[in-house]
């Protein structure tokens, strides 16, 4: 047994969790804001500095005596960015992040120049949707061409810190298959996708090293271990994604299981073990952190519209809640609409949040609290029709996120999806997955749901199970819904 940290490297900001296997026990969880860059172009980016700065942060927060006592590390990160390092590992420009929309015409480029959304399906499990890493090298090469010339290295935001860890390059297939030019189905870069990307310049060659879920990235570097004041010479794992981190650390990792995170964004994923391609593109076909599949419904804006919702009426959480329970369920006809940063999934990267369904009767604080609410669960019940449809099975949802601190939102996406939900006890999923994995690395084994099965728990005291007469209203309402946004689709084109 050892003691383990998992560091996550979110968009508002990284946490560093510290967690002592033996006693089951998490020993010091510390956190540190980010800075973002937001421009009108819909560009959303951040530079790799501050992730260095916030973790260094971090640490600084824990006690000495348990900092130098940590045995392996692991890192989680936003998914789909684009660091762009030069010869000397320095970065070029401020990392474009997932969130990042700016680049929709260069997604278009991609696909039409591979034969379309479908053709790329087809050749490597995923179409290209705004936000994937690879239409942000596309966008480098086209708007900063001599930023382009100088690229060496391209890492993402997990991958960068991986490598001030250790100064190796190196990425894992999970955060590797969101990147647009992986091929799912042989789990290999895919040469076709590189080459439409630049028909002149091998970027393969700018690309780092494959690694498995067990291997390490590396062992932390003397440099990094003076900036953290954490021992120099242990192991740092593989790492991974947010969402892949998330699935282990809330024990999605056996076929059957999901998980569901509300937060800013909504993702919605469950473990499979073999490629679970959806021709619809509702679903993003990525690997998992271990060595297996992880289907995935990303929605742009989960809480978003919950937290609009608050501001523009003025309301606290707590006030915003107790609005929304006093409404009904369907909010009395209002529909939210909440595309308030465009979205993925339906993939409308020009759409905008709107409400519909208003009357003299029905314009109430407490119908549009409802409303925001519903719609968030709904975007990811569109996402769950997807896995019923490709075969998916699920017993359960395990759900984490800052929504999941709601009772009412609890028992909605019970309801909503007509299935029981658990919260594991350890909410923060990102970092204890990648925890996790680093015990997995430190102990020498391949077996990460043995590990999951003695380490992940669930907290009954806040489980939820679907009430047959609400779900019968929920499923009338998200029909409504759904039928809003198929109306409202051409709009947002």
């Amino acid at each position: 047994m050892a003691i383990v940290a998992g560091l996550d490297n979110g968009t508002q900001s990284t946490k560093v969790l510290v967690y002592d296997s033996e006693k089951k026990k998490v020993l010091a969880l510390s956190q540190s804001p980010h800075q973002l860059i937001s421009k009108p172009d819909g560009s959303r980016e951040q530079e790799p500095a501050w992730w260095v700065e916030a973790a260094s942060k971090c640490f600084s927060q824990i006690d000495s005596s348990i900092r130098r006592r940590i045995q392996a590390i692991g890192v989680s990160g936003q998914q789909h960015g684009f660091v762009a390092l030069d010869s000397n590992g320095i970065p070029l420009c401020p990392a474009k992040l997932w969130c990042d929309t700016s680049t929709s015409a260069q997604c278009d480029e991609i696909n039409s120049a591979l034969g379309g959304s479908e053709k790329v399906i087809e050749l490597a499990g995923n179409e290209i949707k705004t936000g994937y890493t690879c239409a942000k090298i596309v966008q480098l090469k086209e708007c900063q061409p001599e930023l382009y010339s100088r690229l060496k290295h391209i890492l993402l935001p997990h991958d960068y810190l991986n490598y001030f860890l250790t100064g190796e390059f190196t990425m894992e297939y999970g955060d590797a298959s969101g990147t647009g030019f992986f091929n799912v189905h042989t789990r290999t870069w895919s040469d076709e996708i590189l080459h439409a990307m630049d028909p002149d310049r091998d970027l393969r060659a700018l690309l780092p090293r494959l690694i498995r879920a067990w291997e390490p990235s590396g062992t932390v570097c003397k440099a990094a271990s003076e900036r953290f004041d954490i021992p120099e010479g242990i192991p740092v794992s593989c790492g991974g994604g947010d969402n892949m981190m998330g699935a282990i650390g809330t024990g999605t990792v056996e076929s059957g299981s999901l998980t569901m995170s509300l937060g800013t964004s909504g993702t919605l994923y469950g473990a499979f073990d073999s490629p679970v391609i959806d021709t619809k593109g509702r679903l993003a076909s990525f690997c998992s952190s271990t060595d297996s599949w992880l289907p995935l419904l990303c929605t742009m804006n989960c809480t978003v519209s919950s937290e609009m919702t608050r501001k523009v009426l003025d309301k606290s959480i707590s006030q915003l809640n107790e609005l929304a329970s006093s409404s009904p369920i369907g909010a009395s006809g209002v529909i939210m609409i909440p595309y308030f940063n465009g979205e993925r999934t339906p993939n409308y990267p020009n759409g905008k949040g709107c409400i519909l369904g208003l009357t003299m009767d029905n314009m109430t604080d407490a119908n549009i609290c409802r409303a925001a609410m519903e719609s968030s669960i709904y975007g990811l019940k569109y996402g769950l029709d997807a896995f019923y449809e490709l075969g998916f099975r699920a017993r359960g949802i395990k759900l984490i996120g800052g929504g999941s601190n709601s009772a009412l939102w609890r028992q909605m996406v019970s309801d909503v999806c007509n299935l029981p939900v658990q919260l594991p006890i350890n909410p923060e999923a990102a970092a204890f997955g990648a925890a996790l994995q680093a015990l997995l690395v430190f102990s020498g084994g391949k077996d990460i749901a043995a590990i999951v099965k003695e380490h992940v728990a669930m907290d009954e005291s806040k489980t939820c199970t679907p009430d047959p007469d609400s779900a019968a209203k929920y499923k009338a309402s998200y029909e409504a819904w759904l039928s809003a946004v198929n109306a409202m689709g051409p709009m947002f084109k």
